[in-house]
């Protein structure tokens, strides 16, 4: 559970973020959290993750500091390690710049504090947060929760198997339309199935009708 009530703020953008991986609602309060939980919601690497996490004592604040982001993770594929839980704090670099020694005890604090317990303390910035796979999910992320046809689904995917398991989206429509209502009509699902990882693309790259499609674990 949270430690601290993210309080409501008219100068800044707080809410809640709907997360299926937590399965709860997740409050933030600015549109970079909430931006970065978008992005941990849907990494496969991420277990969980758990705002508002810990209060770290500090002798010059009555109140504490609570980190931003607490993120565990899932055993590595290939190897079973499990990462080490990474402890964040999610700020703009501008904000950085201009507020470095007020924020120079907190993040001292919390690196000794991750540390005694076997996480690693981060930083994360809008330049690791505000990517291309950002936009991505952002375009994606509606066409998760659209149910097609189980016949549909099937279809598309029995198409990219047939063609070595690898085929880009606008050859996908060839092989199942010729209209442009028909297109309408299979675009959404097969982003749905992009976003449910039954079919997977490079996601730091701009999807369009050239996206490559490959089945899980023929990937370029």
């Amino acid at each position: 559970m949270p430690v601290r009530k993210i309080p409501k703020n008219y100068l800044v953008v707080t809410g809640s973020f709907a997360s299926r991986k937590n399965g709860q609602m997740d409050a933030f309060e600015s549109l970079l959290e909430k931006e970065y939980m978008l992005l941990l919601d849907f990494d496969e690497r991420v277990a969980s993750f758990e705002p508002q996490p810990v209060i770290i004592q500090i002798p010059e604040m009555a109140k504490g500091y609570v980190p931003d982001v607490l993120v565990r993770y899932h055993p590595d594929f290939e190897s079973g390690e499990i990462p080490k839980p990474l402890l964040t704090e999610i700020k703009h670099t501008d904000d950085l710049e201009r507020n470095a020694e007020k924020y120079a005890p907190k993040f001292e604090a919390a690196k000794k504090f991750a540390l005694e317990r076997g996480w690693d303390f981060r930083i994360t910035t809008q330049v690791e947060i505000r990517t291309q796979r950002l936009a991505n999910l952002k375009f994606l992320r509606e066409y998760r929760n659209i149910e097609p046809a189980i016949h549909d689904s099937s279809q598309i995917i029995q198409i990219v198997r047939e063609n070595n398991g690898i085929l880009p989206v606008d050859e996908l429509l060839d092989c199942l339309t010729s209209t442009d209502d028909d297109r309408l009509h299979w675009l959404p699902i097969i982003w749905h199935a992009i976003v449910i990882r039954n079919l997977v693309i490079d996601w730091d790259q701009p999807i369009h009708h050239g996206t490559v499609l490959c089945l899980p674990g023929d990937e370029l």
